[in-house]
């Protein structure tokens, strides 16, 4: 079957028809899944960088169908990302626990003051505690595993390992080093630790989170080591093949109620020609675990997948549009570093997004924009903007130094093109006073369509009509808000920005436009 037949038919939001479920099980900038469950539930976590809140948290009940229920931080006083933070930087690679009756997260700020954190709740989708610092722990992408003594260890990037007392942060005795994978092999990093049967299995990636990323594995007696690695490491890669899935790694196991293993990781989508390019960022996607000889053997990670041997708990799908009517913004909407209380408002026009600007534009790093992840690779995006005395609209990011926006203010609406050390004004229409409908619409590529410098797809910026047609005012080619060209970790943001005074945002629409997308 193909990505479009699983589409068709009887299939849900994720393609879960005939015994079939389509990946990415979470598309767009959903990068470094960490998973555990309880007892029918599962929970899953994924980084999120420079964006506020921070750590989005996602509960389901067939690891197919994911729900968005909260961010683990999600207040000032536990997330600080000072406008000096650069892209891609804050907050990465989550692990996510449960363990004596509480949710235990332990992450990494990379922001200037950050350093590694642990929270904790009883509900998942909040609240998070205050977090706890690690100071005794200097490296990125830090673990939690429990021996059967209670005895916690926390094992991170290097791939180093130390004893800890999760509830005061305190680390006791020097780090050691475990296992680091294939010598000579870049970035061992994204440890995770289980206890299975008599050994303890010590899952990493490997080969940085490019092209080259993989997953292998070792295992001991003890958690402490020593480690022999799998005998065909690494279990998991795409490099060196034409799949459409790239960049596989980054990989958290976890058993079902049945007692199947599954695996989380992530990857990207490369469009276009040569080397091709992913826009929405590293996306999570689900395959299946076997264990042969007491190693862990990973099953196809492909578009279309056979389904897990349970019922599907399809969960409503997101609304296209937001009224803006409820009196807290969605946990799915982020902002850039920070979204102090002055800079936007639901109650000040009811029924509206207030935005109040900071920086002067999207170059800037304290901005003030409200966002949510481009999950598909064709979409839709409108929204009604009043610009009022002020300057603002819409805008696709990957960062201050690459970004497309339409804006309204001072009686037009223009599109704007930021890309590295350039920045155009590509169009401009005069408007009349008052709301302003605008949009964009994400194309991706044709099936067939293809050259050596094709495109991964094409923006189309314009006023919408009354009869709801989108009147095209320039067409921007997508590789320039990729991460191939602009670097970094993270994928696109669709969202609202104010660049001067204050803006109102009557609604926001985001639909697929395209269901093989």
């Amino acid at each position: 079957m193909t990505r479009a037949q699983a589409r068709t038919g009887t299939a849900d939001a994720n393609g879960w028809a005939d015994g079939t479920f389509v990946n990415p099980v979470l598309p767009g900038f959903h990068p470094d899944p960490s998973v555990c469950r309880v007892g029918g539930d599962y929970y899953l976590a994924c980084s999120s960088f420079e964006y506020f809140p921070g750590v989005p948290v996602f509960h389901s009940r067939d690891l197919v169908h994911w729900e968005q229920i909260g961010n683990a931080l999600d207040r000032p006083g536990q997330l600080d990302l000072p406008p000096t933070t650069p892209s891609s930087a804050g907050v990465y690679a989550p692990t996510l626990r449960y363990h004596d009756g509480r949710f235990w997260l332990i992450v990494t700020n990379c922001a200037d003051g950050g350093g590694n954190l642990i929270c904790t709740a009883t509900d998942p989708a909040g609240p998070w505690s205050d977090p706890v610092r690690v100071p005794g722990i200097t490296g990125i992408d830090p673990d939690l595993a429990w021996a059967d003594d209670g005895t916690c260890w926390c094992t991170y990037a290097g791939i180093e390992q130390v004893r800890i007392d999760p509830y005061t942060g305190q680390t006791y005795g020097p780090p050691r080093r475990l296992w680091s994978g294939a010598p000579g092999t870049q970035a061992p990093e994204a440890p995770h630790l289980y206890r299975v049967g008599d050994h303890w299995y010590l899952l990493i990636a490997e080969g940085g989170t490019e092209r080259g990323h993989a997953v292998s594995v070792a295992r001991a007696a003890a958690p402490d080591g020593p480690y022999e690695p799998c005998p065909v490491n690494p279990v998991l890669t795409h490099r060196g093949t034409n799949r459409p899935i790239q960049n596989t790694g980054h990989a958290d196991l976890v058993q079902a109620p049945d007692g199947s293993w599954w695996m989380v990781l992530l990857g990207v989508r490369p469009g276009g020609g040569t080397p091709g390019w992913h826009v929405l960022g590293r996306e999570t996607f689900l395959a299946p675990v076997t264990w042969h000889d007491g190693w862990p053997v990973v099953g196809e990670v492909a578009s279309v997948m056979t389904a897990p041997p349970w019922a599907a708990h399809p969960v409503p799908p997101p609304p296209v549009r937001d009224d803006f009517d409820d009196e807290r913004l969605h946990p799915r909407w982020i902002s850039v570093r920070s979204r102090p209380a002055g800079s936007w408002s639901l109650a000040e026009r009811p029924g509206w997004l207030t935005l109040r600007a900071r920086g002067a534009s999207m170059d800037e790093p304290d901005v003030t924009f409200v966002g949510r992840r481009q999950q598909h690779l064709s979409c839709r995006v409108r929204t009604s903007v009043d610009p009022a005395t002020g300057r603002g609209g819409l805008a696709v990011r990957l960062d201050e130094r690459h970004h497309y926006d339409i804006e309204a203010g001072d009686g037009a609406v223009r599109v704007v093109a930021r890309v590295g050390s350039l920045l155009s004004t590509v169009a401009t229409r005069p408007v009349p006073a008052g709301p302003v409908r605008i949009g964009v619409d994400v194309r991706g590529p044709a099936p067939g369509d293809w050259h050596p410098g094709k495109e991964p797809d094409v923006l189309r910026f314009g006023v919408e009509r009354p009869d709801g047609t989108l009147d095209v005012l320039a067409e921007l080619d997508g590789r320039y808000l990729s991460t191939e060209v602009a670097g970094g970790f993270t994928g696109r943001v669709i969202g609202m920005y104010a660049a001067t005074g204050t803006v109102h945002f009557d609604w926001f629409d985001y639909a697929r436009d395209d269901p093989t997308s």
